[in-house]
């Protein structure tokens, strides 16, 4: 039952002469017992680490989202029939009873212009476009058949974060942070950190905390300027005089906390606690200038600069000092072709020159510090592209994919995954799954599952009933579990 419910209901003189001591010697006994129910609430830390439901692959979660959903027959998955027909007109049957973004009549058949050389023990096909990944492909396990019920950014994005498309679910950190806590109670169990200036197409709601208690939602940092807006002290305020203003607070809070029950109350105090440990830990965590030259160079980072390599580098640090559920989102993936900039050549080279070298050091910093095979490292978009040139650019030079929800390749790494392997199949052409599809939810149920979190028991009771991130599907995919 809610807490405000039952407080309320405890209330009434019915409960009140059920539950209490009514006899003189109950309450002589319960005075010498020192009854400390009508004492003010503990409160107790929300995102102290709690037990995992079995044992978990997984301790964290590094998460990076490409904002508008990266070409994956340009990057991933390689098909060698669809370049010979390109420029083709596309089948009847791929269109038919279809609706896309940008695209209307039949458009031509676009085979990708990039090379796919074979790397890895395993040999597994890989663009061009991210040469530095190359080395490290042997600790990834990508799944080609990725598929999703939408294709428009932000309902897309909501349904990979919060298992639904409309806005007022919580998202993947805060059910992880609702589910285990985090490892450092000096900072927040969920990060968000965002590059390309842009924030995500599903809004704060895709890193929101939805009905969810406040404090499961995940923290926007930034790598310049104050790293967490409005934390810092009023000016005229120092620490001393803070810390008397918090108590003043916490007592008032504590108050409406034993009055109403409230579980929000509880919370607010819990934020205020953190919000004023953060102000010495979140500077020092994130303060990069501490990282050795060496390291710096590796992930393409520069102190003081707004960028992937440097929230990839952040995110090392943050899960290495125990927060649950790092959230990287970069902009600018939406690669339509309206510009060079959004073309599948120069284009996609010059945006994955800012993905590919911080990500795959992401990955190798983890293995040499002995963190990733409990770290869980996840990388895609919100959707496929087009196996077809995007409509209004069909005359254009400038080569690019409309959104497609089909199918489409997501990839992930470390904590508990095979690496070097490849799961799922697309026909020959990209437009459909053949053989093992995933969907989103059952992406969303790995990934519970890998946390060592029942996605079917993982729950909260809301408006009358239980909600979980899965909403009512979802299987865990066990074949891509090492």
């Amino acid at each position: 039952m809610n807490p405000f419910n039952q407080r309320i209901q405890n209330l009434t003189r019915r409960h009140f002469l059920r539950d209490s001591n009514i006899a003189l010697g109950g309450m002589a006994l319960s005075a010498m017992a020192g009854n400390t129910a009508n004492a003010r609430p503990k409160v107790i830390n929300p995102l102290a680490p709690k037990l995992t439901q079995f044992d978990a692959k997984a301790k964290r979660v590094i998460y990076l989202h490409m904002t508008g959903s990266p070409p994956n027959l340009d990057l991933w998955d390689y098909k060698p029939e669809l370049i010979k027909r390109t420029d083709e007109d596309c089948p009847a049957e791929f269109l038919e009873g279809r609706r896309f973004a940008f695209t209307s009549g039949v458009p031509k058949l676009l085979g990708t212009p990039r090379q796919f050389p074979q790397v890895g023990k395993a040999g597994i096909r890989m663009s061009d476009a991210v040469p530095n990944l190359h080395k490290v492909v042997d600790e990834m396990c990508l799944v080609h058949s990725m598929n999703t019920d939408q294709f428009n950014h932000a309902p897309a994005e909501l349904l990979i974060y919060t298992g639904s498309p409309r806005p007022g679910r919580p998202s993947m950190g805060a059910w992880t942070t609702y589910g285990l806590g985090s490892e450092n109670e000096d900072l927040p169990g969920f990060v968000v950190l965002i590059s390309s200036g842009v924030q995500p197409n599903g809004g704060k709601n895709s890193f929101g905390s939805g009905f969810l208690p406040s404090v499961y939602q995940g923290v926007q940092c930034r790598s310049k300027g104050d790293p967490v807006l409005y934390a810092s002290d009023p000016k005229g305020m120092d620490r001393e005089m803070r810390r008397l203003s918090l108590d003043a607070l916490r007592d008032l809070n504590e108050v409406q906390a034993e009055k109403l029950g409230h579980p929000e109350t509880l919370t607010r105090i819990a934020q205020y606690e953190l919000a004023y440990r953060m102000q010495v830990s979140v500077p020092e965590v994130m303060d990069i200038t501490k990282e050795p030259k060496h390291v710096l160079d590796a992930y393409g980072a520069q102190p003081g600069a707004s960028s992937l390599a440097n929230n990839c580098l952040l995110a090392r640090r943050l899960v290495e000092q125990g927060v649950r559920f790092v959230q990287l989102f970069d902009w600018g993936w939406d690669f339509h072709g309206t510009g060079e900039g959004t073309g599948l050549t120069s284009g996609l080279t010059n945006k994955c020159a800012t993905m590919d070298k911080p990500v795959a050091a992401l990955i190798a910093d983890l293995k040499q510090r002995g963190m990733l095979d409990d770290t869980l490292i996840v990388w895609g978009g919100e959707f496929g592209r087009t196996p077809f040139r995007e409509g209004r650019t069909a005359k254009g030079k400038v080569l690019g994919r409309d959104h497609y929800p089909d199918c489409f390749t997501m990839w992930m790494a470390g904590g508990g995954v095979k690496g070097g392997f490849e799961y799922g199949q697309t026909d020959e052409l990209g437009f459909g799954v053949v053989e093992n599809k995933v969907h989103i939810h059952d992406l969303q149920a790995t990934i519970l599952h890998l946390l060592g979190m029942n996605h079917l028991k993982t729950t909260y009771r809301f408006q009358g009933r239980d909600y979980r991130l899965t909403d009512v599907h979802g299987e865990v995919v066990h074949d891509l579990i090492a």
